[in-house]
């Protein structure tokens, strides 16, 4: 009964989580579309206002004429929605799945005793520890080098090193679905940190100082807007990344490969730079920036150097030890009841697979031989502590006809 209640609070979170991510990177891309297509007005009326950029758009039958103010309106006459409940909603579900998923289960899911044989509550801590330790170095850097002469390449420069540094730190502690997801989940921290720390209260200052009455230092508020423009155009290009990563954890090749902290770090890199390919490509069209193309083309590139550099190229057969006696039916059931079916038999079936009679095991057999010798994904983080000569077992079993004694 656990197990299943676990299961709908993994797919209900899971949901709502993709909801409410959706509508935060969609605001986010909506308003990086509008800061690159938004045109200096002709008008009179609009730069007695303070306007500094509009434009016009047609979407579902009507006509949509946005405009930005530098710093703030003179007076705002309708109601001001602020943008920030799709980022912590989209955190706080994140979390909470990453809790009930990871945390919870954290001795099947987050530990791989083969890296790091320590207790759950231990590597709970060291998981919460890079969520937390990596916003304060982000954020750190982005106020001690962020305003100076080349401020944002410097930026850009340091923070490259520290997420390649924390993806090899984080595969060689954690198991390695758990530190894909976890490297993606301490750049959504800091992503949604940005929105907490800096650019809601900064934007809140501007507002309570336009609407009190007296008069304003606009150039002192400046900075508030300054520093928000900043941690925004960060949070945009750091969304492609969390995402791959947070997609990752469904393609077992990537983090069962040896150098998976380099793939990650290349794909997240990669995504980075497409990112900016398309933060540039209307700027580009307008006139105000240079071909972005380059980015698209190196970060492709990227991608396809991973395919190319992780590809099979030679035969998935295992070489068997020519000295190793035949693999019996009853050998590899005997290995199955005693590896497998705490996950897989008549009480639990994870992703629907039972493995607990004859019939079952015939039927996954292909599944059983890559997942178990091939790829060695199972059991999960070698939980139940299956050895190299069992999985050998198993795979002479399959090539050799994967047969019912």
């Amino acid at each position: 009964m656990e197990a299943y209640l676990l299961d709908w609070l993994n797919l209900l979170l899971r949901w709502v989580h993709v909801i409410t991510v959706i509508a935060w990177i969609g605001s986010s891309f909506y308003f990086v579309f509008l800061d690159n297509n938004l045109l200096k007005p002709n008008s009179p009326d609009l730069l007695e206002k303070g306007v500094d950029g509009a434009m016009w758009a047609v979407h579902g039958g009507g006509f949509y004429n946005p405009q930005k103010y530098m710093v703030a309106p003179k007076k705002i006459h309708t109601k001001l929605h602020w943008f920030f409940w799709e980022s912590y909603s989209s955190w706080l579900t994140g979390f909470a799945l990453f809790t009930v998923l990871y945390l919870w289960n954290a001795s099947t899911f987050l530990i791989d005793k083969s890296l790091m044989d320590w207790a759950p509550s231990t590597a709970i801590a060291a998981a919460l520890a890079f969520l937390v330790v990596y916003w304060f170095v982000y954020d750190s850097i982005c106020r001690l080098f962020g305003f100076r002469k080349h401020g944002e390449l410097i930026v850009a420069t340091l923070m490259l090193c520290v997420v390649a540094f924390a993806a090899w730190l984080a595969c060689q502690l954690f198991a390695g679905r758990a530190a894909f997801l976890l490297v993606g989940a301490m750049i959504a921290t800091a992503m949604s940190a940005n929105v907490f720390v800096w650019i809601i209260p900064g934007q809140r200052k501007v507002v309570a100082a336009m609407t009190s009455g007296e008069k304003y230092d606009a150039m002192a508020l400046a900075i508030h807007g300054k520093r928000g423009k900043q941690r925004s155009v960060h949070n945009t290009y750091f969304t492609l990344p969390v995402i791959f990563a947070m997609l990752s954890n469904h393609y077992s090749f990537l983090y069962t490969h040896p150098q998976r902290w380099l793939i990650l770090f290349v794909m997240m890199f990669a995504g980075a730079l497409i990112r900016q390919f398309f933060v540039q490509r209307h700027g580009f069209k307008l006139g105000r920036a240079a071909n972005p193309w380059p980015f698209a083309a190196v970060g492709g590139c990227l991608i396809l150097g991973a395919i190319l550099a992780m590809a099979p190229w030679g035969s998935t057969k295992i070489e068997s030890d020519a000295t190793s006696p035949p693999a019996s039916f009853a050998n590899v059931k005997a290995i199955i009841d005693q590896r497998c079916l705490t996950c897989h038999g008549a009480q639990v079936q994870m992703k629907n697979i039972r493995l607990d009679s004859v019939a079952g095991i015939q039927l996954n057999a292909q599944n059983v031989f890559q997942q178990v010798a091939v790829t060695h994904q199972m059991p999960m983080n070698n939980a139940t502590g299956i050895t190299e000569e069992e999985r050998a077992t198993i795979a002479r079993w399959y090539q050799a006809g994967a047969k019912i004694d």
